[in-house]
């Protein structure tokens, strides 16, 4: 098995969600799972530990969220030495041209600006959480719908995400930290020599 950090960063829990599915698949593939949202993630943080990490990001208004740059950021030393996969969740998924990942412009345009590159990613669509929203954020993100050609009706929520390629994603993942996977002794090994530097 691998010790895999799946972390987030949303807004109304439509990529908590995704990321808590994926973690449920690779937590029965036999591996052992730490879910976060990034923003909870403490000060002392380490990726050391882990086999991988899946890395997953909402969009609002065309731009990933700021948490998630400045993780990567911080942490890019530490994510070119592990398996490391990234997912984007936005709204243009739901139209089937933008779900592929090489065709999304607002991934693309993120890629560019990270200082890591990721072994593989994959974009999903996201939810229409109008109930959730607040006022402002309701209006905009309704004509933003508007012209795009998305439902309109502010007391109705709408959920585009496609759940078997959630999984087929798991599954991809899967495979790949199959090929890596250790023993649990290993495990106990590396947790403990990471309590002793800490305390040193």
């Amino acid at each position: 098995m691998s010790r895999i950090a799946l972390l987030y960063q949303g807004c109304e829990g439509q990529t908590r969600k995704i990321t808590e599915r994926i973690g449920y698949c690779l937590t029965q593939a036999g591996h052992e799972t730490f879910l976060c949202s990034i923003a909870d993630l403490n000060d002392g943080f380490s990726l050391e530990s882990y086999d991988g990490v899946i890395l997953g990001c909402s969009i609002r208004y065309g731009k990933h969220h700021n948490e998630c740059y400045q993780f990567i950021k911080k942490y890019s030393d530490q994510l070119a030495t592990i398996p490391s996969y990234f997912f984007s969740v936005n709204l243009t998924a739901r139209k089937l041209e933008r779900r592929d990942p090489h065709n999304n412009r607002y991934l693309q345009k993120f890629l560019k600006q990270i200082p890591w590159t990721p072994d593989r990613v994959e974009v999903f669509a996201g939810a229409l959480l109008y109930t959730r929203y607040r006022w402002v954020d309701k209006q905009m993100i309704r004509l933003i719908m508007k012209l795009t050609g998305g439902p309109t009706d502010v007391t109705q929520n709408t959920e585009f995400t496609d759940w078997k390629r959630v999984k087929a994603f798991a599954e991809q993942l899967n495979q790949d930290f199959q090929k890596i996977s250790r023993p649990m002794a290993t495990y106990e090994r590396v947790v403990e020599e990471s309590s002793v530097s800490s305390v040193s």
